[in-house]
Parts: C-alpha cells; sequence; structure tokens
C-alpha cells in the first residue's frame, strides 16, 4: 500500500520537489497528497500546482493567534488522510495541539547534526563554535523544538575557507537524498517511528547517509 506523503514547506521547495521526483520514478513508494504552507507566494506553492497536487496557504497574520493558524492548517491536512507530514524546510514552529492530532506521524528535517544547533542560524553557528562536522537531521516531531527522537543524519565535513553561504550550499546537497532516503525507508517499512526502529529492531543511534544516498546504522548505533 502507497505511503501519502503531506509535506509542508516555507522556501523554494527543492526538498519538496526531491520527494516528488522520487515518488513519481518509483524510489519512494508513496504519493505527494498535499503541500502545505505559511507562505502562499513561495516556490514550493508553485511546484505544487504545477503538479496537480493540492496546495494549501494561508498567511499566519490573517489569524487571531497561532493556534488559530494551526488548527486551519492541520484541518486541511487531515482532509487530505496522510500516513506521514514531512515538514521539508517549513520555518514555523508547530503548536503541541496540532502535533498530537497526528502521533508519531510528522518528521522534520533539520539543517544541523542535532542536537547540536537546534533552531536557526544553524550554518553560522557551526562556524562560531568550530565545528569539525556539519550536516542535516531528520527527526520525528515532538512539542520541544528539534529535540524529537533522530531518523537518519548525513554529514559533511567542515573546511577552513568555508562561509556560512558554502556550508548551507553542501549541506543543501546532501539534504535531499537523505530526506528522500528517510521517507523511502518509511515507505518501505524498514524504519519504524514509534518508537525508532530499524528493520525490526530499536535504534540506539540514528542512521547514516552513506556516500552511494543509502541508510545504514552508524557503527555505534548498530540496532542490537
Amino acid at each position: 500500500m502507497r505511503l501519502n506523503i503531506a509535506v509542508l514547506a516555507s522556501g523554494a521547495g527543492s526538498n519538496f520537489a526531491a520527494l516528488l521526483a522520487a515518488c513519481g520514478d518509483g524510489r519512494i513508494d508513496g504519493r505527494i497528497v498535499g503541500l502545505f504552507s505559511d507562505k502562499p507566494g513561495c516556490g514550493a506553492m508553485a511546484l505544487a500546482r504545477e503538479a496537480g497536487i493540492v496546495a494549501w496557504a494561508m498567511r499566519p497574520d490573517g489569524f487571531a493567534s497561532r493556534a488559530a493558524f494551526d488548527e486551519s492548517m492541520f484541518d486541511a491536512i487531515a482532509a487530505v488522510q496522510p500516513d506521514l507530514i514531512v515538514c521539508a524546510g517549513y520555518l514555523r514552529i508547530i503548536g503541541a495541539t496540532a502535533i498530537a492530532r497526528f502521533p508519531d506521524r510528522m518528521i522534520n528535517l533539520h539543517p544541523s547534526l542535532l542536537p547540536r544547533h537546534p533552531g536557526l542560524h544553524t550554518h553560522r553557528r557551526v562556524l562560531e563554535a568550530g565545528d569539525a562536522e556539519h550536516g542535516a537531521s531528520v527527526h520525528v516531531v515532538i512539542p520541544e523544538l528539534d529535540a524529537g527522537p533522530l531518523l537518519a543524519q548525513a554529514r559533511i565535513m567542515v573546511r577552513p575557507d568555508d562561509s556560512a553561504e558554502s556550508l548551507a550550499a553542501r549541506v543543501r546537497q546532501r539534504e535531499h537524498p537523505l530526506l528522500v532516503a528517510t521517507v523511502a525507508a518509511i515507505a518501505g517499512g524498514e524504519l519504524g517511528l514509534a518508537p525508532p526502529s530499524w528493520q525490526g529492531r530499536p535504534l540506539s543511534a540514528p542512521l547514516q547517509l552513506g556516500a552511494d544516498d543509502r541508510l545504514a546504522p552508524s557503527p555505534a548505533g548498530a540496532p542490537s
């Protein structure tokens, strides 16, 4: 049974496009059933409309409260009956009430090696901290910001001449295959969310994306 996937995005939509392509060519056994955004004019919305996918976007400042915006958006999400909700460059904090409507069915792509550098401006903060490594993480969404169980990560080395912009560009190149591989593993039944598991065994550390764009347990986090 194909996985019904709803995607949340606020920006250009490159990760949404990667998911859409992977569903189209069979790398993900699923289909995108809707794109939802807080920015009606963003690139992701245009991509969804071009693809004939349900596209919902409203400006949060048109609502009385954060909770009211969340309720409206997640009512629209519920209407497409997703099996999985993917936050792919969605830049608003989601309230606990909305998250509780879809327990263990929502994941987020974050541009750092969590638990290091939750929140914004991760590339700049990596340089300021003198980190040797940087990357991206996929985690289960919980009410605490960027604190849910980790599922998978992609790593890059920080170069001596890196700027925040160059780091962002190189991380983005690994974000796309990381997100596709993670969603594909969920759709294929290899990766479980509640609790995190890999091939039916508990996952004690996030999976790592290899040079071949495939996920595998890290040596320290191999299932026991």
